[in-house]
């Protein structure tokens, strides 16, 4: 008899568990609390810049769902865990049944302490916009027409409180759409949390060369009707306020039920609970080895083991693979593994002027970790050694921080992944022999369509190569 899958959660990771579990002996069910059919959070930014719609971003519709078997639940809000009934307890009185529960449940966001962000009623300030969701996209999107209206011909103002991946993407998106932007981080640089102050000053003289002022050091402290006061006494006159702070794991549930939480949902090498064999965790609300991730990749890669488990084979996670891009309008970013903190020798080179840094750590010989800004023409060939851990010549660590020349050829494998969002490698997009299809098959999966270019190289037409990491 086929086993009864539970997800709670219809994000990103949820959906590549379902994709890897189509044809298995599996009865599935995914609860998704929002009322969309599952989207690329990555591309958020993206429908606020205006370069992408809403429904491109959609990963699976609700009628591929149903032609797999699979039962898709939105707006399916869930109050409780009953792991002694084995059953999941809808707000509405419903309880499913499952034979594995699996947890997907995403991070929430974190409100930085912030007088006045929060008023008496327990409401927000009317001017203050978390981004996590599409509700929220929408929310912001419309704020900034209705505040351009209301100013006519003055500009309108933003101040995006967070400078990580998310809030260098939203203050990006915010400029584009002719906002002026600034953006506070309490950290002494940008990417405080991925990469060291050499390439957070590349990012930060970027972003005012395209027109953004950045403050770092300095904490927003206080909001006014005036605007943002910031502890180093300055105040910044504004008319929206962007929460990108930051998230922690959504472990609420998990915690009412008993299981044993860290900062996350502890699982073991299996993404097995260590409480429950019976459930799972995946993506940001899951801690392995004391550590959460916020990236899509490692959810992926969850998604891709656990549903090896659940059909009966052997499969492990061992977290090692962790890729993040920033994706913003002018501004070049990928970071591989955890540069700051990882052990080797560092091979570094810092370009200011024109706006680009590449630190590579390598540790016997092998790349661990890598940050790149600006330049990423080598990416998609760093990626390829990282993950595959390929054992470097003394003297190729200094020729990969070398900008690649227009027309190198691209030296991936028909077996490397090209486009981290769809999973699809070099052999498969040459085998189209056309950049539509290629371009079409990436877009109809992630609403991406940015593998364009390196597209273009492998079936043999002009153009540079530009390898998304994901």
């Amino acid at each position: 008899m086929a086993e009864r899958v539970v997800v709670v959660g219809g994000g990103m990771a949820a959906v590549r568990l379902a994709e890897q579990l189509v044809g298995a002996d599996v009865r599935l069910t995914v609860l998704a609390d929002e009322p969309h059919a599952p989207y690329n959070r990555i591309l958020l930014s993206a429908v606020l810049e205006g370069t992408h719609s809403a429904d491109a971003l959609t990963l699976r519709s609700p009628e591929w769902f149903a032609a797999q078997g699979f039962d898709l639940r939105l707006d399916a809000r869930v109050l409780e865990l009953d792991r002694d009934d084995r059953e999941v307890v809808l707000v509405d009185g419903e309880r499913i049944a499952y034979d594995r529960l699996v947890l997907a449940c995403g991070s929430i966001p974190t409100l930085p302490p912030i007088r006045g962000l929060v008023r008496r009623d327990g409401t927000l300030h009317p001017k203050v916009h978390p981004f996590r969701s599409l509700a929220d996209c929408r929310r912001l999107e419309h704020s900034v027409v209705e505040v351009r209206a209301q100013r006519a011909s003055k500009p309108s103002r933003a101040v995006v409180v967070g400078g990580g991946l998310l809030g260098l993407q939203v203050a990006r998106a915010l400029s584009v759409r002719g906002v002026l932007t600034e953006v506070v981080e309490g950290a002494d640089h940008l990417l405080a949390g991925q990469v060291g102050p050499a390439a957070g000053g590349v990012l930060a003289r970027d972003l005012r060369r395209l027109g953004t002022e950045v403050y770092t050091g300095a904490r927003a402290v206080r909001m006014t009707d005036d605007g943002v006061q910031l502890d180093n006494g300055a105040l910044l006159p504004t008319d929206l306020v962007v929460l990108t702070a930051g998230g922690r794991p959504s472990t609420a549930l998990a915690r009412r039920a008993g299981l044993m939480v860290g900062r996350g949902i502890v699982v073991d090498s299996t993404l097995t609970s260590v409480t429950d064999d019976r459930v799972h965790a995946i993506g940001d609300c899951a801690e392995h080895r004391r550590r959460t991730t916020g990236f899509v990749p490692p959810a992926w890669e969850q998604a891709e083991v656990l549903a090896r488990v659940l059909r009966g084979e052997e499969a492990a996670y061992d977290g090692r693979r962790s890729v993040a891009r920033l994706r913003a309008t002018g501004l070049e970013v990928a970071v591989l593994g955890d540069p700051r903190a990882a052990e080797g020798e560092v091979v570094e080179v810092t370009n200011p002027i024109a706006g680009s840094h590449r630190r590579l750590v390598v540790h016997g010989g092998r790349i661990v970790a890598a940050a790149l800004v600006g330049d990423l023409s080598r990416v998609g060939l760093i990626t390829q050694l990282y993950d595959r851990g390929t054992i470097l010549g003394p003297d190729e660590p200094g020729q990969l921080l070398l900008p690649e020349a227009a027309d190198a050829p691209t030296p991936l494998p028909d077996e490397a992944e090209v486009c981290a969002c769809a999973g699809v490698s070099a052999g498969e997009i040459r085998a189209c022999g056309t950049v539509a299809e290629c371009v079409d098959r990436t877009r109809a999966t992630t609403g991406c369509g940015g593998c364009a270019d390196v597209v273009r190289r492998l079936v043999g037409e002009v153009g540079p190569v530009r390898v998304p990491v994901g």
